[in-house]
This record gives structure tokens, C-alpha cells and sequence, in this order.
């Protein structure tokens, strides 16, 4: 009996070792970056201007801000081309909603890239988006940080200047298309915010009848783009392409807009997978290129001759 009971307690002690090391493990996980330095050379592009803009841009040298605060969200974060400060030029704004459990800290290399293209990238450690709080308050950031302020108990303000609050984006995947979609309609500053790319937003029923987060695409009176996947997950759970369809009808028809989707892929790959056309489309809305505008519009646009996308809608011309 002694004997039965010992090995029982070795049992119950290895148990609890190990749900303990899954706890750690598990723990350890959720903050380690999802993507590495290079992630964008290993998503293959369908078009030439997919492809240039899912690189690098001209910028080398990026860096990073990290900002504590007292809030739910924690740290902000401003990602910058470093050149800035050595100049008085003005560079647009581009702010990202975090998915579900999601924190900037986590795919900060993503952020590097974009600010490659010369935008001032911001976001923060927020793991519910959904209210585009999270969002309007990088957007105050912004404007603290462009006067001639020192906020935070800070010295000196570098950044005072630099921000083009004439040009301003919002992007969010799943939750954090939700959140783009509300910073850029439900919130103080919604009026500044100049375009939005929603990445596979929960869709309306979802969001209505299962977890209170309510967005009204009918309020978009700026250009947005619309993507998603045909994954099980997004077909079946977030959003499908007739539920993406939905979204896309409910905003306004004098509104530019583009929905389209991307096969052979799922929910969480809409993060990166983007990329190309994300870039693209906030060069073409916040920073006037003609070339970029090529993958939306014009005689040719490149979207509908690229065999990576389907579904595509538009009433862009």
C-alpha cells in the first residue's frame, strides 16, 4: 500500500511538473516575435508591383521607440526611418490594430518594413483592439509628439515636427480590422484617420451576436481595402467571401473601395501575406505613387492579372 501510494505521489508530482513547464513554455512563446527580420522573402508575390513592395524600402536604418505607459495596452510603440530626425521633413503616419492577444512587441519586424518605406509606424501592446481605443490614442500620441512638447517627463522632444498628421492610415488583422475600422469611425480623431486596410475583420454576425464588438462599415467615408483568405478558418469562422462581400457593400458607394481575397491560405497568414498590396496601397494613399496606384487602378490595374487573388470588387477607376 505504502508502495502504491509513493508511486501515485510521483505520478501527481511529475503531473504537476509538467502542466507547470507547459505554463512556462507556453508563456515564453507569447512573447517572442512571430516573424523574423527577413519574413517577407519567403511570401511569393503574383505581380511586379506586389513584388517590389513587399520588400524593403529605401530607408536602412529604422528604430525603434519604445514608450511605457499606464494603460491596458502598456508600451507604445513608434518604428521611424532613423534619417528623420536629421531633417525637417514630414513623414506619414501608418497605425496598426492588433489581432486577438496580439501585441506590437510581437511582429515588430513588420512594423521595421513598412517604416522602410518612409512612414512613421505606430502601435502598442494591446491584446483587444476590437474599439479602436487602442488606436486613437497612438493617433494623440502623434500629436503630443508633433508639437513643441516634451511629454513623458522627457528632456527633449526629437520627433517634434516630424509627424504628417495630414496623412494618416489605419491597418488591423481579425479583431484589429474591427479596430481599424471603429479608430477610423467611432473615435475622437476618426475625422484625421485618411484610409483603411481591414485584413480578415470578424464579420458583422459575428461580432453582433457573439462578442460585442460592434463596427458599422456603413460610417467609412474614406478609401479602405478589404482582404481575406478562402482558409477553413476564415471561410468557416471570420469571414467568408460572402460575409467579406457584406462588409464591402454596407460602405458607401461614393466611397473607393477594394475587397479581394487570397486562396490556399488562412486566417492568421492574412497578417504577412498582405504585405505587398498593404504597402503598395498606403504608398498610393498616404505618399502620392503613381506607381504603386498601378496594382489599384488605371487602364491595367496589376490585381486583375495577378493569379494570387480572387473575388476582386471594386469601384476604384
Amino acid at each position: 500500500m505504502k508502495k502504491m501510494l509513493k508511486i501515485l505521489s510521483i505520478i501527481l508530482v511529475a503531473i504537476v511538473v509538467i502542466i507547470v513547464a507547459i505554463f512556462i513554455v507556453s508563456k515564453i512563446r507569447a512573447k517572442l516575435p512571430l516573424y523574423s527580420d527577413n519574413y517577407y522573402t519567403k511570401i511569393q508575390a503574383g505581380g511586379e508591383i506586389e513584388e517590389q513592395y513587399l520588400h524593403m524600402g529605401s530607408y536602412e536604418n529604422i528604430e525603434v521607440k519604445k514608450i511605457s505607459v499606464q494603460e491596458d495596452f502598456k508600451n507604445y510603440y513608434v518604428v521611424y526611418p532613423a534619417q528623420m530626425l536629421n531633417g525637417t521633413d514630414k513623414y506619414p503616419i501608418v497605425i496598426y490594430s492588433n489581432g486577438t492577444g496580439m501585441g506590437a512587441s510581437r511582429y515588430l519586424a513588420q512594423l521595421k518594413r513598412l517604416a522602410s518605406w518612409g512612414f512613421i509606424v505606430m502601435g502598442t501592446d494591446e491584446q483587444n483592439s476590437w474599439s479602436g481605443f487602442s488606436s486613437e490614442m497612438c493617433l494623440r500620441l502623434a500629436i503630443r509628439l508633433n508639437k513643441n512638447e516634451t511629454p513623458f517627463d522627457w528632456e527633449s522632444n526629437p520627433y517634434t515636427g516630424h509627424f504628417d498628421l495630414e496623412r494618416i492610415g489605419v491597418v488591423g488583422g481579425s479583431q484589429g480590422g474591427v479596430g481599424a475600422i471603429n479608430a477610423a469611425t467611432d473615435n475622437k480623431h476618426s475625422d484625421m484617420i485618411k484610409t483603411i486596410v481591414a485584413l480578415s475583420p470578424a464579420n458583422l454576425t459575428l461580432v453582433s451576436q457573439h462578442l460585442d464588438w460592434e463596427y458599422d462599415p456603413s460610417l467609412i467615408q474614406i478609401p479602405t481595402l478589404l482582404m481575406s483568405s478562402t482558409g477553413k478558418i476564415d471561410e468557416e469562422l471570420i469571414i467568408s467571401g460572402e460575409q467579406l462581400t457584406e462588409i464591402y457593400n454596407k460602405i458607401p458607394n461614393n466611397v473607393p473601395k477594394l475587397k479581394m481575397r487570397k486562396p490556399n491560405f488562412d486566417h492568421m497568414d492574412m497578417q504577412i501575406q498582405a504585405d505587398g498590396y498593404v504597402t503598395a496601397w498606403f504608398m498610393w494613399q498616404l505618399q502620392d505613387d503613381s506607381t504603386a496606384a498601378k496594382a489599384f487602378t488605371g487602364d491595367n490595374p496589376e490585381i486583375y492579372n495577378n493569379k494570387k487573388y480572387q473575388d476582386i470588387k471594386t469601384n476604384l477607376q
